[in-house]
């Protein structure tokens, strides 16, 4: 009975060991190529438990998940001759597991020469392209086809190319500081040429305001004489009428006007007799002098 036991619980041993070897787990996440000696033998794509012969084959596990593969920004010369500092990503899978282990084996071979693909097609698609259509609209039209074109070149390697993107497009640092010199220049010149208008049309405002000015101050200046003409001919009418009725006031009104502007108190000088007619007043303020009772 114990030889029985020690055979039986070697055997299980043994059955185990060969349990180990024969018995793998393939995830969701992935799928496997079981090989014989280097040689494909089965393709799992469906997760669960599986099996193999233990030490003649063995198994390798691919990533079925969507993969991003960051490429180095890359110089590309646009159709009209600018040039580009393009910078892109694809997103990526394996699709065809055998054909993947075929061309390229691992996963970090596929990558270089997904890099290589993707760098040939943006310089075909965008070199066909215009400057303004990279930056702008177009972009994502572009970017359909580039995504067409990468996706045909990898499936050569197994491999399906969800998207492809464009982060980032835009000139070289020694040319964005020539287009932004010259951007600085055109501007300088607009604003000079904006300036030079507006001067012109300032001048021209000025100078039909002061013809303005110079009409209106020559009306001005033409009614108030007309009007001040028209005020002296009825303060002289006035003055007419007042003398016809009283001459020996408007006599004495006169002069006391004439003594009131001849004797300025700051500084006069007068050399008259002193019984000209000029002081009559003086003399006898009460009564007119002679000459003006025989007027």
């Amino acid at each position: 009975m114990k030889i029985i036991a020690s055979l039986l619980g070697l055997i299980l041993v043994v059955l185990g060991i060969l349990a180990a070897f024969a018995l793998f787990t393939v995830d969701q996440r992935q799928a496997a190529i079981v090989l014989q000696f280097g040689d494909p033998k089965r393709i799992i794509t469906e997760p669960g438990l599986h099996y193999k012969t233990p030490f003649v084959q063995n198994v390798l596990y691919f990533d079925k998940r969507i993969l991003d593969l960051d490429a180095a920004p890359q110089e590309v010369i646009a159709a009209d001759r600018n040039r580009l500092v393009v910078d892109a990503f694809v997103r990526y899978r394996i699709k065809n597991v055998l054909l993947f282990y075929q061309r390229v084996r691992n996963l970090e071979t596929a990558r270089n020469q997904l890099a290589s693909i993707l760098e040939s097609a943006l310089r075909q698609v965008l070199g066909r392209a215009q400057f303004q259509e990279i930056v702008g609209k177009e972009r994502s039209r572009l970017m359909l086809n580039l995504t067409k074109q990468v996706d045909a070149d990898a499936r050569s390697l197994g491999l399906e190319v969800i998207d492809v993107r464009i982060k980032r497009a835009d000139l070289p640092e020694a040319n964005s500081k020539a287009i932004y010199a010259r951007m600085q220049t055109e501007r300088k010149q607009e604003a000079e040429k904006i300036r030079a208008i507006g001067r012109k049309r300032a001048l021209k405002i000025r100078a039909e305001a002061e013809e303005k000015v110079t009409v209106m101050k020559a009306n001005a200046t033409r009614d108030g004489q007309k009007i001040r003409g028209n005020g002296d001919a009825v303060r002289n009418s006035i003055f007419a009428k007042a003398f016809g009725k009283d001459p020996d006031f408007f006599a004495f009104y006169r002069a006391m006007q004439a003594y009131e502007k001849g004797l300025n108190p700051q500084d006069t000088r007068m050399v008259l007799s002193p019984d000209s007619e000029f002081f009559r007043y003086f003399n006898n303020p009460r009564s007119p002098s002679a000459n003006s009772a025989n007027r």
